[in-house]
């Protein structure tokens, strides 16, 4: 039988449970893939907990690489035997098999391996929007980026680097300070001892920056308008501290006509020929060795329990992968 991670409630790491799952054949449309390795991403705590309601009970994680088993009626670029991976499918990745929709495969290029992939898909295809098209980095602009030693992190500031960009990264211990700055930090700032907001101001002269990219949410997100430029956008993708309280719009007024967004890779890859492109550019970066993938913790599929407590508590850096 095939096993899967499932959750009949929400709460803490010990709500998910190694069970037995029928798969069955793929339908018009999907395809049926057998697993190799499956991303771990703090979204995964969030649907765990309940912050983002899902149906219970309920599957896991959104990101993974395998082989392709058998597509079903209709599937037309994709066949057995092909390696693949995605970063925005329905919830069910914690498997070692499972049904997915085809269009939301992408064919891996023969240079990157199956864990690579699984550690970059959500988080590379993440950075590719965040950079790319919620706020398009260019040559010459100084950004702030919180949890810069994080798996987001450690590739959006590889590749904001790679676009000549100036990154200042905030992280919480001189150990991930150093692992920020070996994947492309200008500047780190320890913010368990440092005001990021002061520091900020020191590195640019005054003249703040036009973007922060804001995945800690409640602890940082007020501090980081502070940190903008007249004009500037406050890009909130993430709340591994809490939710951020409901926002005065008058603040951003105030603090210099300022814009503020929420986005998600689920709007920006929702059409099939955006996702192609945006994996086609992360591929490209990745291949040519600009962005350099660092899986830094590996854990059985069934052990994801414990790999959640390890991310909760902040002790994993760079990407984790769940290996089936």
């Amino acid at each position: 039988m095939t096993h899967a991670i499932r959750f009949h409630r929400t709460g803490g790491p010990d709500v998910l449970q190694w069970e037995e799952v029928s798969v069955g054949k793929p339908g018009p449309g999907e395809a049926r893939i057998r697993h190799t390795a499956v991303g771990l991403n703090f979204v995964d705590i969030y649907n765990r907990e309940g912050v983002y309601p899902q149906p219970l009970p309920s599957g896991l994680g959104a990101e993974a690489a395998g082989v392709v088993e058998e597509v079903g009626a209709g599937v037309t670029d994709l066949g057995p035997g092909d390696r693949v991976a995605y970063g925005n499918s329905p919830l069910g990745a914690y498997s070692e098999a499972r049904l997915i929709p085809a269009d939301r495969l992408l064919k891996l290029p023969d240079g990157i391996d199956d864990r690579t992939a699984a550690a970059m898909m959500l988080k590379g295809l993440t950075v590719q929007y965040l950079i790319r098209q919620t706020y398009r980095v260019k040559a010459g602009d100084t950004i702030l980026l919180h949890a810069a030693a994080g798996g987001v992190g450690l590739i959006l500031s590889q590749w904001a680097k790679h676009l000549g960009a100036t990154v200042i990264g905030t992280v919480s211990s001189e150990d991930k300070a150093k692992l920020a700055r070996a994947h492309g930090c200008a500047h780190t700032v320890d913010y368990s001892r440092e005001d990021f907001v002061a520091r900020v101001d020191e590195i640019t002269g005054g003249a703040k920056v036009p973007v922060v990219y804001d995945s800690v949410g409640k602890d940082t997100f007020l501090k980081s308008l502070d940190c903008l430029a007249p004009c500037g956008v406050a890009v909130l993708f993430g709340q591994s501290s809490g939710t951020v309280e409901p926002l005065n719009l008058g603040l951003l007024a105030q603090k210099g006509s300022l814009y503020v967004t929420r986005p998600t890779l689920f709007t920006y890859a929702a059409k099939r020929d955006n996702l192609v492109a945006m994996a086609q550019e992360l591929f490209e970066v990745v291949a040519s060795g600009a962005v350099k993938i660092t899986v830094n913790q590996s854990y059985p599929l069934k052990d994801a329990a414990r790999a959640h407590a390890d991310l909760a508590a902040r002790k994993t850096t760079g990407s984790s992968v769940l290996v089936v």
